[in-house]
């Protein structure tokens, strides 16, 4: 096993020196995604949406002033006729107001009570934590995605790595039979067949090194990386050490999903409350002053200006509606109460999300450790037996299936690895700890 993770060091090492400017940890990926995948900046946005929002809400209890001006020409006045005997024996008829008209004046509202404006201004505290939580449930996605795309491109360069070495190793046991071959030591087939298995490894090789590329392109798009970009992974320690899991205790609260949902439900109740609120009078302050010019000329109509002004309060008692508030009383209820039992049934779902993950975790290590064991041990079964071939004392039946044993030990440990590390994911996202594994890397 010593030989094949040192194998792996340096041939991995050997990559990341020809390009270290463009190589990067598990760590450094993920920094750069936070900073640049596009789904941070729509969560920022959403944030900066909470903040207006909250801002508008405040708003409408502030006072509300506005101003107008108009100016009429009234090409035709109105007239009327006055009765015989008002204004003269006979009836007559006559202009009523003014050729020209301007009117100036300004109007200021304000809002005493009204306590459905008041709920929607407590429920700007509730939304704003729920943008607040889709940021770091985004971070946490972003976090995960990384993790999970960057261990399928660092086992795909694993496998790469030991399918160079049994090329190399079936190469040189290649060179030996060609010599048997030719001398008549050994039959023909037994030759073909060692190069059978050659051509099966390099078509192997040449699919991984496929599945490298695609891999890195995903990589790249959940980093936010350019796709013409250079992309090496540096993070070898991920070989030399099986990283330890504690056992934590399992807590819903910890996850985003479940603060959210928490959030969520806060603003229905809050949304029932406001609905309610309906039912309450209202009070609200007015007050106005303008200004007023008339006259038949029209120079007339912007001088002499009179002023008037008011002041007054308006009580609005809703009496009857229809039954329509009633019936959206009702309809929030329901929201509420669907929410809290989806909620409950959310909670299970993560109880087992996390008993699961703790199942594979343990599962997964357990078979890392029984891997590397078989690997160490068909490592020693292939060199006695490569030595004893050499010496005439083991057949090449022996040595071929001494070297397929070998390889499929080695590829039992590469898979038993990339459960590990998906399976360490999955528990960590179980029990919302995302963040603190990317600030322990």
């Amino acid at each position: 096993m010593k030989r094949l993770a040192a194998f792996l060091i340096i041939t991995f090492g050997a990559g990341l020196t020809a390009s270290a400017q463009q190589s990067r940890s598990l760590k450094e990926c993920i920094d750069y995604g936070l900073q640049h995948f596009g789904t941070m900046r729509v969560a920022q946005y959403q944030v900066e949406t909470a903040n207006q929002q909250a801002r508008q809400a405040l708003g409408q209890y502030l006072p509300q002033v506005s101003g107008t001006g108009n100016f009429t020409d009234n090409l035709k006045l109105q007239t009327t006729l006055l009765p015989a005997g008002f204004a003269g024996p006979e009836p007559r008829r006559i202009s009523l107001g003014s050729k020209y008209q301007t009117n100036l004046s300004a109007q200021l509202t304000q809002t005493i009570y009204d306590k459905s404006l008041l709920i929607g201004i407590k429920a700007n505290e509730a939304n704003q934590k729920l943008a607040d939580l889709s940021v770091r449930q985004t971070r946490e996605e972003i976090i995960y995605n990384i993790a999970s795309n960057y261990y399928q491109v660092f086992i795909v360069q694993q496998q790469i790595a030991l399918l160079k070495d049994n090329l190399e190793r079936t190469q040189q046991v290649l060179n030996i039979l060609k010599l048997q071959r030719d001398n008549g030591v050994i039959q023909p087939i037994d030759y073909t067949n060692t190069e059978v298995s050659f051509n099966n490894t390099r078509s192997q090789l040449s699919l991984s090194e496929n599945n490298l590329a695609l891999a890195l392109n995903r990589l790249k798009y959940q980093m936010g990386l350019s796709q013409e970009a250079e992309l090496m992974l540096s993070d070898s320690l991920l070989l030399k050490k099986v990283p330890t899991v504690e056992e934590t205790n399992f807590s819903a609260q910890s996850l985003i999903s479940y603060q959210k949902a928490t959030a969520n439900l806060d603003l229905q109740r809050l949304q029932l409350l406001r609905t309610k609120a309906g039912y309450q009078p209202t009070l609200n302050f007015s007050a106005s002053y303008g200004t007023l010019a008339l006259g038949n000329q029209f120079a007339d109509g912007f001088r002499n200006f009179t002023g008037f002004g008011s002041v007054g309060l308006r009580l609005n008692i809703p009496i009857f509606d229809g039954f329509q508030r009633d019936a959206q009383i009702q309809q929030n209820r329901l929201t509420v109460m669907t929410q809290e039992e989806q909620l409950r049934l959310n909670t299970a779902a993560y109880q087992l999300q996390f008993s699961n993950a703790q199942t594979q975790i343990q599962k997964s290590k357990t078979n890392i450790q029984n891997d590397d064991r078989t690997v160490k041990l068909a490592q020693e079964v292939y060199n006695i037996t490569t030595l004893q071939y050499k010496q005439g004392t083991k057949s090449l039946t022996d040595l071929i299936n001494a070297d397929n044993s070998y390889r499929q030990a080695q590829s039992n440990y590469i898979n038993s690895l990339i459960n590990f590390y998906q399976a360490r994911l999955d528990l960590e996202q179980s029990q919302g700890s995302l963040l603190t594994f990317y600030n322990q890397l």
